[in-house]
Protein backbone atom coordinates (compact mmCIF):
# COMPACT_ATOMS: atom_id res chain seq x y z
CA UNK A 1 0.00 0.00 0.00
CA UNK A 2 2.47 1.99 0.93
CA UNK A 3 4.09 2.12 -2.95
CA UNK A 4 1.44 2.82 -4.20
CA UNK A 5 1.02 6.10 -2.50
CA UNK A 6 4.35 7.06 -2.72
CA UNK A 7 3.55 6.50 -6.61
CA UNK A 8 1.14 8.77 -6.81
CA UNK A 9 2.88 11.34 -4.88
CA UNK A 10 5.16 11.35 -7.02
CA UNK A 11 3.41 11.56 -9.85
CA UNK A 12 1.89 14.72 -8.40
CA UNK A 13 3.72 17.36 -10.95
CA UNK A 14 3.29 15.21 -13.92
CA UNK A 15 -0.17 14.27 -14.08
CA UNK A 16 -1.15 15.27 -18.13
CA UNK A 17 -4.26 17.90 -18.20
CA UNK A 18 -7.04 17.55 -20.51
CA UNK A 19 -7.87 20.56 -22.51
CA UNK A 20 -9.52 23.58 -21.49
CA UNK A 21 -11.88 23.57 -24.30
CA UNK A 22 -13.97 20.86 -22.30
CA UNK A 23 -15.35 23.25 -20.33
CA UNK A 24 -16.73 25.41 -22.46
CA UNK A 25 -17.82 22.45 -25.00
CA UNK A 26 -19.51 21.21 -21.60
CA UNK A 27 -20.70 24.61 -21.14
CA UNK A 28 -22.44 24.82 -24.79
CA UNK A 29 -23.98 21.12 -24.47
CA UNK A 30 -25.93 22.46 -21.09
CA UNK A 31 -26.59 25.93 -22.39
CA UNK A 32 -28.66 23.59 -25.35
CA UNK A 33 -30.73 21.15 -22.91
CA UNK A 34 -31.49 23.71 -20.69
CA UNK A 35 -32.74 26.07 -23.49
CA UNK A 36 -34.40 22.97 -24.91
CA UNK A 37 -36.21 22.81 -21.27
CA UNK A 38 -36.42 26.35 -20.60
CA UNK A 39 -38.45 26.93 -23.77
CA UNK A 40 -40.65 23.47 -23.31
CA UNK A 41 -41.21 24.86 -19.62
CA UNK A 42 -42.59 28.07 -21.13
CA UNK A 43 -44.17 26.61 -24.14
CA UNK A 44 -46.19 24.28 -21.10
CA UNK A 45 -46.85 27.15 -18.89
CA UNK A 46 -48.81 29.26 -22.10
CA UNK A 47 -51.09 25.51 -23.00
CA UNK A 48 -51.12 23.19 -20.89
CA UNK A 49 -51.79 24.55 -17.70
CA UNK A 50 -55.09 26.25 -18.38
CA UNK A 51 -56.79 24.35 -15.73
CA UNK A 52 -54.99 25.77 -12.97
CA UNK A 53 -56.03 29.46 -11.85
CA UNK A 54 -54.07 32.34 -13.10
CA UNK A 55 -51.95 33.03 -9.53
CA UNK A 56 -51.34 28.72 -9.80
CA UNK A 57 -50.24 28.51 -13.29
CA UNK A 58 -48.06 31.69 -12.83
CA UNK A 59 -46.54 30.20 -9.69
CA UNK A 60 -45.33 26.90 -11.57
CA UNK A 61 -44.17 28.74 -14.33
CA UNK A 62 -41.95 30.49 -12.20
CA UNK A 63 -40.46 27.92 -9.92
CA UNK A 64 -39.86 26.02 -12.88
CA UNK A 65 -37.48 28.27 -15.12
CA UNK A 66 -36.26 29.25 -11.63
CA UNK A 67 -35.11 25.40 -11.04
CA UNK A 68 -34.12 24.81 -15.24
CA UNK A 69 -31.87 28.94 -14.31
CA UNK A 70 -30.81 27.19 -11.41
CA UNK A 71 -29.56 23.96 -12.92
CA UNK A 72 -27.97 26.46 -15.45
CA UNK A 73 -25.93 28.16 -13.49
CA UNK A 74 -24.88 25.50 -11.47
CA UNK A 75 -23.76 23.21 -14.43
CA UNK A 76 -21.80 26.59 -15.74
CA UNK A 77 -19.53 26.29 -12.50
CA UNK A 78 -19.52 22.41 -12.33
CA UNK A 79 -17.68 22.12 -15.88
CA UNK A 80 -14.83 24.26 -14.65
CA UNK A 81 -14.40 22.42 -11.86
CA UNK A 82 -14.80 19.03 -13.21
CA UNK A 83 -12.45 19.94 -16.42
CA UNK A 84 -9.60 20.44 -13.72
CA UNK A 85 -10.22 17.49 -11.92
CA UNK A 86 -9.17 15.06 -14.93
CA UNK A 87 -6.00 14.08 -16.49
CA UNK A 88 -3.38 11.06 -16.84
CA UNK A 89 0.26 9.86 -16.79
CA UNK A 90 1.76 7.38 -19.12
CA UNK A 91 3.86 5.05 -16.79
CA UNK A 92 6.75 2.53 -18.18
CA UNK A 93 4.19 -0.38 -17.29
CA UNK A 94 0.32 1.20 -16.77
CA UNK A 95 -1.37 4.34 -17.82
CA UNK A 96 -2.92 6.34 -14.67
CA UNK A 97 -6.40 8.25 -15.04
CA UNK A 98 -7.54 10.75 -12.79
CA UNK A 99 -11.28 12.69 -12.66
CA UNK A 100 -14.26 13.31 -10.23
CA UNK A 101 -14.95 15.73 -8.11
CA UNK A 102 -17.62 14.39 -5.64
CA UNK A 103 -16.59 10.69 -6.16
CA UNK A 104 -12.61 11.23 -6.75
CA UNK A 105 -11.26 8.00 -9.04
CA UNK A 106 -8.05 6.96 -10.31
CA UNK A 107 -7.76 4.32 -12.74
CA UNK A 108 -4.58 2.30 -13.61
CA UNK A 109 -4.78 0.18 -17.06
CA UNK A 110 -1.55 -2.17 -17.46
CA UNK A 111 -0.84 -1.66 -21.23
CA UNK A 112 -0.89 -5.55 -21.04
CA UNK A 113 -4.33 -5.55 -20.40
CA UNK A 114 -5.75 -3.33 -22.97
CA UNK A 115 -7.69 -4.64 -25.52
CA UNK A 116 -8.49 -1.98 -27.36
CA UNK A 117 -8.56 2.02 -27.39
CA UNK A 118 -11.32 4.14 -28.76
CA UNK A 119 -10.99 7.57 -29.91
CA UNK A 120 -14.95 9.45 -30.25
CA UNK A 121 -15.73 12.93 -30.80
CA UNK A 122 -19.48 14.63 -31.03
CA UNK A 123 -19.79 17.78 -32.98
CA UNK A 124 -19.11 20.07 -30.25
CA UNK A 125 -15.93 17.90 -29.16
CA UNK A 126 -15.07 17.94 -33.31
CA UNK A 127 -15.74 21.99 -33.15
CA UNK A 128 -13.77 22.90 -29.97
CA UNK A 129 -10.67 20.43 -31.12
CA UNK A 130 -10.99 17.98 -28.43
CA UNK A 131 -12.03 14.23 -28.07
CA UNK A 132 -12.75 11.51 -25.55
CA UNK A 133 -9.77 8.31 -25.43
CA UNK A 134 -11.62 5.41 -24.25
CA UNK A 135 -9.32 2.40 -22.79
CA UNK A 136 -11.23 -1.19 -23.16
CA UNK A 137 -9.95 -3.98 -21.13
CA UNK A 138 -12.07 -7.41 -20.36
CA UNK A 139 -12.52 -6.05 -16.75
CA UNK A 140 -15.50 -3.34 -17.15
CA UNK A 141 -14.08 -1.71 -13.39
CA UNK A 142 -10.59 -1.40 -14.83
CA UNK A 143 -11.78 0.33 -18.41
CA UNK A 144 -11.06 3.95 -18.55
CA UNK A 145 -12.57 7.24 -20.18
CA UNK A 146 -10.63 10.12 -20.71
CA UNK A 147 -12.18 13.22 -21.55
CA UNK A 148 -11.48 16.30 -23.45
CA UNK A 149 -7.88 15.78 -24.68
CA UNK A 150 -6.95 17.71 -27.95
CA UNK A 151 -7.55 15.89 -31.56
CA UNK A 152 -4.05 15.13 -32.36
CA UNK A 153 -2.84 14.30 -28.93
CA UNK A 154 -5.98 11.87 -28.93
CA UNK A 155 -4.89 9.81 -32.13
CA UNK A 156 -1.10 10.06 -30.98
CA UNK A 157 -2.09 8.50 -27.28
CA UNK A 158 -4.21 5.93 -29.12
CA UNK A 159 -1.34 4.83 -31.49
CA UNK A 160 1.29 4.52 -28.77
CA UNK A 161 -1.13 2.81 -26.29
CA UNK A 162 -1.76 0.45 -28.88
CA UNK A 163 1.61 -0.33 -29.47
CA UNK A 164 2.15 -0.41 -25.86
CA UNK A 165 -0.46 -2.77 -25.58
CA UNK A 166 1.01 -5.20 -28.18
CA UNK A 167 4.21 -5.09 -26.67
CA UNK A 168 2.82 -5.91 -23.58
CA UNK A 169 0.88 -8.22 -24.36
CA UNK A 170 0.83 -10.64 -21.32
CA UNK A 171 -0.97 -13.21 -23.80
CA UNK A 172 -4.86 -13.59 -22.83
Amino acid sequence: MAKSKDLYSTMAETWTPVSSQLVTGRRWTAAIWFGVVFLATVAGSTGTWFFLPTFWAGLVTVVSLSAVVGLWVWSWIWAARNQASWGYVESDEELLVRGGLLFRRVVVVPYGRMQFVDVAAGPIASKLGYASVTLNTAATATAATIPGVPTLEAHRLRDRLTELGASHDSGL
